[in-house]
């Protein structure tokens, strides 16, 4: 089967990313169900145009002959200029009031001419648009104020197969939390070593990661399902600048001391190859002295946080809107005659809340972010501007 319908542009990245770290194309191709000939086109169209590469190409025409007559135009602009603060919704309505015989175009028309005319400002969102600050980084001054995450590159075992480290590591201390031998980076496979270490270690304050997948997405604010999972438990997220490692350097640096002790060879499998990463881990964390530390060894520093997995998260509330509604598996919400709208994967199994922001338009939230806007006459959502 070809690209997911459920989220396309993810796994178009997943394929490029895989691609780039040495992984065949026709082994690619057959995995994402798809042909040689697309995947060596995608790639393509990657490299010449970057990551807007990734979406669907729109289907519409250079020219349309439904386009809004001129004289409209000019009677939504005459309509505006008369009143400087009315929107789209409120000009729609007042035309068919006045001119009922004339068929006016959609809400979201007059909004564009609006804004080709130069008529209209981005509207800004009550708090920032996106939970990570990349530029914020936070030093630590004790455990578990932040945990730096990431995969070490995969490479072949001796059988051939791909092994993908998830490693984690406390900031402050330098304590190798986890590092895991999977078999791929899907969300499935970390979330589970994640919830492990949670169950062993506790939650940290905050984790920090890049911006690859399944840490990161290119949906709405760069979230994933694996970020959002994170954001329930209440741990702050953390993105490295793109193409900036060295912003997490401590965590960069263990993985070249990894490298070496643990893959020059490989085991044969993925089973031997984790009990090599876990006499690792135990050497790294009790027997080797760190110079940064002042040759203190990690586990001389590092305690488990206090802060507990919970067995049960509370659902969410929106005492403040108008609405709760869940986001199901395909990262759609329904509200009553209106059927399904999408939101985003990264949603999936989440509460939302809507408000009624004006009439026809809902501001989207999830916890203490705003999402986008919905407008109820196109049915159609809106990311927030940046």
């Amino acid at each position: 089967m070809p690209w997911k319908e459920s989220n396309k542009v993810t796994e178009r990245m997943q394929f490029i990313t895989r691609y780039q770290a040495g992984e065949r194309i026709s082994d690619l191709s057959k995995e994402f169900g798809i042909s040689r000939q697309t995947g060596h086109a995608l790639i393509k169209r990657f490299e010449e145009f970057g990551p807007d590469a990734l979406k669907d190409r729109s289907s519409r025409p250079a020219v349309s002959p439904n386009r809004t007559a001129r004289a409209k135009v000019d009677r939504i602009l005459a309509l505006r200029n008369e009143h400087p603060t009315w929107g789209p919704k409120k000009i729609k309505r007042r035309l068919e009031d006045v001119e009922p015989g004339i068929r006016w175009p959609a809400a979201s028309t007059v909004g564009v001419i609006l804004a080709d005319a130069g008529l209209t400002e981005s509207r800004k969102p009550r708090r920032a648009a996106t939970p990570n600050v990349s530029s914020e980084l936070r030093e630590t001054t004790k455990p578990n104020e932040l945990w730096c995450i990431d995969y070490k590159g995969q490479f072949r075992l001796g059988n051939r197969k791909y092994c993908y480290p998830l490693t984690v590591t406390d900031h402050f201390s330098r304590y190798l939390i986890g590092c895991e031998a999977l078999e791929n980076t899907r969300t499935e496979g970390a979330m589970t070593t994640f919830w492990d270490l949670f169950d062993r270690f506790g939650i940290p304050q905050a984790i920090r990661s890049d911006n690859g997948a399944p840490f990161a997405s290119t949906g709405r604010l760069g979230l994933s399902r694996l970020s959002v999972a994170f954001m329930r438990l209440g741990i702050q997220l953390e993105r490295i600048e793109p193409g900036k490692p060295q912003q997490n350097g401590r965590h960069e640096r263990m993985h070249l001391t990894l490298k070496q002790d643990t893959t020059r060879p490989p085991a044969h499998g993925i089973l031997a190859q984790q009990q090599k990463f876990d006499a690792f881990t135990s050497t790294f964390n009790e027997k080797r002295p760190h110079e940064a530390l002042d040759m203190k060894t990690p586990a001389g520093l590092y305690a488990a946080s206090t802060k507990i997995l919970p067995k049960e998260l509370p659902a969410l509330e929106y005492p403040l809107h108008d609405r709760t509604v869940l986001v199901r598996s395909n990262g759609c919400f329904r509200l009553p005659k209106s059927g399904s709208i999408y939101l985003g994967v990264a949603f999936t199994d989440q509460q939302v809340g809507l408000r009624e922001v004006e009439t026809g338009t809902w501001l989207i939230s999830f916890m203490e972010l705003d999402v986008a806007y919905l407008d109820t006459e196109t049915m159609k959502v809106i990311d927030l501007p940046n």
